[in-house]
């Protein structure tokens, strides 16, 4: 049996606003968006993992009121699951996305498990990962 992720979900305030931080501070591409009355579904990807995306909606977009209005709370509250990349320059992704003006949570820093990482909160107030493996040999002693 193959199993592979095909995309998540990421609950925003505003779409517009979240597509041009995950295209432009991320390099993310816009892959569909697919409108329902005053909802859309956003879904944004990267080249280099064909099939793998994430789909970016707004609270109440395809909910009732009552859980939409639960799953704005949680995004206000900044508690809702957060979002981890990897890259292989972790110091230069990290100032490509604060020079876009995204709220920096972490500069980057070496995790005592391994990662360097760094961590921002993207315009809805999602936390956004980006890790760095490293040598693990580095790690052993």
């Amino acid at each position: 049996m193959t199993i592979a992720l095909q995309y998540c979900n990421i609950t925003v305030n505003d779409v517009d606003e979240s597509i041009a931080f995950y295209r432009d501070a991320l390099g993310l591409t816009v892959q569909n968006d697919v409108g329902s009355g005053d909802y859309r579904w956003v879904t944004l990807g990267l080249e280099a993992q064909p099939g793998l995306g994430i789909v970016l909606s707004v609270p109440h977009a395809g909910r009732s009121q009552e859980d939409g209005d639960a799953m704005q709370e949680l995004l206000t509250k900044g508690v809702l699951p957060l979002l981890v990349f990897t890259t292989d320059d972790v110091d230069g992704t990290f100032e490509t996305v604060r020079a876009t003006g995204a709220e920096v949570l972490q500069e980057p820093i070496d995790q005592p498990w391994g990662p360097r990482d760094c961590a921002f909160r993207d315009p809805s107030g999602n936390t956004v990962r980006i890790s760095q493996a490293q040598d693990l040999q580095a790690h052993v002693s």
